[in-house]
């Protein structure tokens, strides 16, 4: 279990910023997070290099506001819903991973054409 601090908090979750990230034993990839703070809130992410390979939105903004050295490389989840039918992903706002420093944000994709709801592919 990691710890994660967000540099703003995630639409819809103000005021929370802090947060464990644990991942999912059994399932490489599959990430549980929840609020440091006491609820029974709960996400999931998965990393996106393991369930949509080739996700590849321009994070050059979101990796200097994380403080990412250059060429450093940030670990993109998105935020998975599951579903009766299919699991969703969120590919227009991923939340982005400085690793080095456990920090992280959750950043908009304005300018970049993928939907809020995609379909995860088995």
């Amino acid at each position: 279990m990691s710890v994660l601090t967000l540099t703003e908090p995630m639409p819809g979750l103000d005021p929370w910023t802090d947060y464990t990230l644990e991942a999912v034993t059994g399932a490489p990839g599959l990430f549980s997070l929840r609020p440091a703070a006491e609820t029974d809130l709960r996400l999931f992410l998965l990393d996106a290099s393991v369930y949509v390979p080739a996700y590849a939105p321009d994070l050059t903004d979101a990796a200097e506001g994380l403080g990412l050295a250059a060429g450093e490389a940030a670990r993109v989840l998105v935020v998975a819903t599951p579903g009766k039918a299919t699991t969703t992903v969120n590919l227009l706002a991923p939340v982005v991973v400085n690793e080095r420093t456990g920090t992280g944000a959750q950043v908009i994709l304005n300018d970049q054409d993928y939907p809020l709801s995609a379909p995860l592919s088995r």
